[in-house]
Order: C-alpha cells, then sequence, then structure tokens
C-alpha cells in the first residue's frame, strides 16, 4: 500500500514539479551553481578559519551537519537501491537532480537565512518561518513543521537505523535489538544536548568517514581505471538506451534515481534550511551559497564513490542483494574481507550523525509549534528512542516507503513556498553580486528590500 501511493505520488506529481523547480531556479539565479562555484569554497575556507565565535554557529558548522544528515543511508544503501530497482542509469539521474537541485537549495538555504529569527543559543529558522513570516500563511507553517518532524524526525531516523543494523548483522553477525538499544542510548545523549553539541559531533564526524570513505572508493576506482569508461558507458546508455523505452522502463530508471537521489542531496525538500539558518554570517547568499556546495559534495562525490564500487563489481545484477548489503559486498569483493567490516564502521558513522542531525532539524520546528519543555521532552524520546528502535527491527521496504512518502509531501509543500518567495533570493543574489563588483565584502541591511523589512528581524 505505500508503495503504490508513494510511485503514484513521485509518478503523476512531485517528479516534474521537482526537476521543473531546480530548472527555473537556475536560469533565474543564472546558474549560480557553476558560476559561484569558486565563492562557495572560498567562504567555507574563510568561515574554518575566522568563523564568528560564542555562542553563534558558524558557516562551517552549519554546512558540517547539514552535511551529517545528507550523507548517510542515501549514500551507500539508497544508491545500492536505486541501482537494483531502477538499474545503473539512474546513477545519470541522481547526477542531474543533483546539479539542477544545487540551484534550489541556494534558494530555500538563502531565503532561511533572510527570515531567520533569534533565538537563546543560536538562530534559528527553515521553511516554517519563511512560510510565516515571508507568506504569512500560518496553517500552511504549521503544516510543514509537522511534516518535517514526521519525516526527519520520526520517518528518516527509523531508515539509518535499519541500515546500521543491517550493516551490523552483515559484518559481525550483531542483532538488531542488540544494535538499536545501543544506538538509542547514544543518540538519546546527544540529543539531549541541543545543536551545539550536535553541531560539535558534526563537525568532526563527518570530514573523517567522508574523507575515508573517499580514499577507499578512489583506490576502487583506480584499481579499476580501464574498466571506468565502459561503467559511464552503461550508465549513460541504461539512462537512455533504446531497450529501456521499448520495455518502459525508463520510467522506474528516472524514477528511482531522482527518489534515492533527493533523499540522499535533500535539495528542495526543505531540510537543510533549518540548519542554514543557525549560521550567523554578514549576507544571506553566503550561506546560500555554501549549502548548495552540500548537495554537489553528497552526490557527485559521495554518492558517485557508491555507484562506482557496485557497478564495478558487477553485483548489481544479483536478486539476491539490496540496500547496504549489496555495496558491503561490492567493496568486498574489490579489498577483500576488509570492505564488508569498512562499510559496517562507515554505515555506522554515516547514518548516526544523520540521526542527530534529523533530529535537530526536527526540533527547530517542534520550537516553532510549542515552547512548552514536556512537548520537546517527548520529542526526543520519540525520535533519538522509539523510531530507532523501530528502524532496527522493522523491514527494509517498511521504512524505505514510509520515507518516500512523507519526503514527497514535504517537498511539495516547501517548493510551493520558495517558488512564491524566490523573487527575494533572486534579488539577494543581485546585492551579492553588486557589491562583490565595488570589492567590499557584501553586508546585508533589512533596508535593501524595504518592502518587507517588518518581517525580517535579524539583519
Amino acid at each position: 500500500m505505500l508503495q503504490a501511493i508513494s510511485d503514484f505520488i513521485w509518478t503523476y506529481i512531485l517528479l516534474a514539479v521537482l526537476v521543473g523547480c531546480g530548472l527555473y531556479f537556475t536560469i533565474r539565479t543564472k546558474f549560480v551553481q557553476f558560476r559561484l562555484l569558486g565563492d562557495m569554497f572560498r567562504l567555507l575556507g574563510e568561515s574554518a578559519f575566522g568563523g564568528k565565535k560564542g555562542k553563534h554557529i558558524n558557516s562551517l558548522q552549519a554546512f558540517a551537519v547539514s552535511i551529517a544528515t545528507r550523507v548517510g543511508t542515501g549514500n551507500l544503501a539508497g544508491v545500492a537501491t536505486a541501482i537494483v530497482l531502477g538499474g545503473p542509469g539512474a546513477v545519470f539521474w541522481m547526477w542531474l537532480i543533483a546539479i539542477i537541485g544545487s540551484a534550489t537549495a541556494f534558494v530555500e538555504s538563502t531565503l532561511a537565512q533572510l527570515y531567520k529569527r533569534h533565538s537563546t543559543d543560536s538562530f534559528i529558522g527553515g521553511p516554517a518561518y519563511y512560510i510565516l513570516h515571508g507568506l504569512h500563511c500560518k496553517w500552511m507553517a504549521k503544516l510543514f513543521a509537522v511534516l518535517l518532524i514526521i519525516t526527519f524526525g520520526l520517518s528518516y531516523n527509523s531508515i539509518q537505523s535499519n541500515t546500521i543494523c543491517g550493516a551490523m548483522d552483515e559484518a559481525f553477525g550483531f542483532g538488531p535489538m542488540l544494535v538499536g538499544c545501543f544506538l538509542t542510548a547514544i543518540s538519546l545523549l546527544i540529543v539531549f544536548g541541543g545543536i551545539q553539541r550536535v553541531a560539535k559531533v558534526s563537525s568532526v564526524i563527518v570530514p573523517i568517514m567522508a574523507i575515508g570513505y573517499f580514499i577507499l572508493a578512489l583506490y576502487v576506482v583506480i584499481a579499476n581505471a580501464k574498466l571506468m569508461p565502459e561503467i559511464f558507458r552503461i550508465i549513460i546508455s541504461d539512462a537512455f538506451g533504446f531497450h529501456q523505452v521499448a520495455a518502459g522502463g525508463i520510467g522506474a530508471t528516472m524514477l528511482y534515481g531522482v527518489k534515492r537521489g533527493l533523499f540522499s542531496n535533500e535539495a528542495g525538500e526543505g531540510s537543510a534550511p533549518n540548519v542554514a539558518a543557525t549560521a550567523a554570517v554578514s549576507h544571506p547568499v553566503k550561506q546560500g551559497l555554501i549549502q548548495a556546495l552540500g548537495v554537489f559534495t553528497d552526490t557527485l562525490l559521495v554518492c558517485s564513490c557508491t555507484a562506482f564500487i557496485i557497478l564495478v563489481s558487477g553485483l548489481y545484477n544479483s536478486t539476491e542483494l539490496n540496500g547496504i548489503r549489496l555495496t558491503q559486498n561490492a567493496l568486498q569483493s574489490e579489498v577483500g574481507p576488509l570492505g564488508i567490516y569498512f562499510v559496517a564502521i562507515a554505515i555506522l558513522l554515516f547514518a548516526f550523525s544523520s540521526i542527530i542531525g534529523n533530529y535537530y532539524y526536527g526540533e527547530a520546528n517542534i520550537r516553532f509549534l510549542s515552547n512548552r519543555p514536556w512537548v520537546l521532552t517527548i520529542y526526543r524520546l520519540c525520535s533519538g528512542g522509539v523510531m530507532v528502535i523501530f528502524g532496527a527491527l522493522a523491514s527494509l521496504d517498511v521504512v524505505w516507503n514510509l520515507g518516500d512518502v512523507c519526503m514527497a509531501l514535504l517537498t511539495a509543500c516547501n517548493l510551493v513556498a520558495i517558488l512564491l518567495l524566490g523573487k527575494y533570493a533572486f534579488r539577494l543574489l543581485d546585492d551579492y553580486m553588486r557589491q562583490k563588483r565595488e570589492g567590499k565584502n557584501p553586508t546585508f541591511h533589512q533596508s535593501t528590500l524595504p518592502e518587507i523589512k517588518d518581517d525580517v528581524e535579524c539583519w
């Protein structure tokens, strides 16, 4: 039932809208994801060595938390699922949705910065806030907040837990209940520490795990360099091949590539803006650019690593392997028994960082809906406890289908909002570029957009 609902929403509604919005934002921002790629790296570097201190989150920490939720199950298990269900051509559609989706990510994160509010230990914001203060639509803001809490704080955490348990069982034979209880205990310890603890943990774990996985994947690619032209041929031909068209399979290839690409990079989903809003920057566009870079990092780098490992191994045609077990066995076939253990440890770090990052997205929206401490406490127990245990014990199909339905509804709500508010992101980008041409370090003041100055609090 969940599978049928998910496929209907994605096939007939969201697929065209998501791609259409990405193309629209790409054109309206004059291909910002390409022409300002250098600025993205420069701003991230400046934040690493000269970011603001004190209670505020800097750009690098906000980037790390958003990457923590992006880089996880979607990169190791989601890519494998997309290839099994959609064929190797699904990888091409993952790449495409990342390239055009980075413009969408720029717009939503810039808007999150524009409409952010002051909070006790950092700034706070996200789609619920720009819907309320930008569109002045309270019911829609509350709807988005509820959908995000259900999707990230609850549903996605079950997917992460399920994947960790599968990997640990495959590598070490640890039972799901044992692993689930361990994850629950550690998750609750961290989530009760708030965004500061989440940011500190993510900024340490994410670079280490991403670099380690990339190095191992690079070794596999170099060792099989002679096969890479054939791998690219398989990806492209499968994405557009005549045999897929004749069999009606190109729709499935595109569908699973886009679905798993969005689950991984989250562009347009409305998740990353929640943490993008927490960063202390001098101009909203700066954080928009940094978050756009996160989409490239996730899909074009980490997802591609997994795809190449699986395709080089040739195991993607197996009918017995799926999800994280396929990735483990593919890596094992290339580097020996070490591979299956490495992926188990990697997915533990990847997915665990996603659990705590997902939790924070939900917390930001719990605070939007209610200031009652007991509400937040119940959410923390459900997000870090109940859903982690549920994911450990549920089947792979149940947690993924539930996640797909929640993701579709959440994304549709956010896309409507950013389409209506996108004009302000375009004007902010023009202001940023004007100041750059004048040799200034771009800064923003609410007087730049006088018609909405009463809706803007932190500028």
